[in-house]
């Protein structure tokens, strides 16, 4: 096993991560700074970064439905909530994959499987993301394809991927894209308040009735679908569409 990918399955973080890592310097096996990228520690080797014994554990991935309130990092300068917060301590060397701004909640997954957080947050991926968006006031679906065309957020061009209304303030968001408050930021663009944001879907995966707060580990099956969505070629994905907004509230 190469030693980015033994440092992602000892939970360090991603490949890409833990190849920043190594041509830090940060990393020594059996004491000696090791900068070599193919190097394939064995189970009796020490391997440390920054000064830290690393060694992998079985591979787990969870899914948590985040509470409004809490920040998705691991401690905070405000000392405000964090969603580590809710999870066990044997549970400290999970990572999250993707974040949620403080205000939003739902479904996040947390791991320490580097190789599915590479998988899952690379561009070239473009697996989709599904929220639930409430307004601050009635929708007006003429503004859509402003949406769908593309808004430019500090010198990047994001796009919603597919929009349907669920109510006259309700809707249901589709990204493929991973930009810093896309959501609210977009609509703020033109002239509506998100009031609240649920992201309710990663690829296949569906946050369900899971209460917030609750989390739970992904079953085998759960992951090897995660797998396939996230090798799934952009150019196989169905193109992107409008659908017509519901003329009454309607429930999905």
């Amino acid at each position: 096993m190469r030693l980015n990918r033994f440092l992602a399955a000892a939970g360090v973080g991603s490949r890409r991560h833990c190849d920043e890592l190594i041509a830090a310097g940060r990393v020594t096996i059996n004491g000696q700074i090791c900068t070599n990228f193919s190097a394939q520690p064995s189970a009796r080797d020490h391997v440390k970064v920054d000064g830290k014994l690393v060694h992998v554990e079985p591979l787990l991935t969870i899914l948590l439905h985040k509470p409004a309130g809490f920040v998705s990092t691991r401690k905070d300068v405000h000392a405000r909530d964090a969603i580590f917060d809710l999870l066990p301590k044997k549970f400290s060397r999970l990572f999250n994959i993707g974040r949620l701004d403080a205000q939003s909640e739902g479904l996040i997954l947390l791991t320490n499987d580097g190789d599915l957080a590479q998988r899952l947050t690379h561009p070239r991926h473009k697996i989709e993301k599904e929220y639930e968006v409430t307004l601050d006031r009635k929708w007006n679906p003429i503004l859509a394809p402003k949406l769908l065309g593309g808004i430019f957020l500090d010198g990047q061009r994001a796009k919603i991927a597919r929009l349907h209304s669920i109510t006259s303030t309700r809707l249901r968001v589709i990204l493929r894209q991973g930009i810093n408050r896309q959501i609210r930021n977009m609509f703020h663009e033109i002239g509506y308040e998100v009031k609240r944001l649920v992201r309710v879907r990663i690829g296949n995966l569906r946050l369900g009735d899971l209460p917030r707060g609750h989390w739970r580990p992904l079953t085998k099956r759960e992951i090897e679908s995660v797998e396939v969505e996230a090798t799934t070629s952009a150019a196989n994905r169905e193109p992107l569409r409008v659908a017509r907004p519901a003329t009454t509230a309607t429930k999905k």
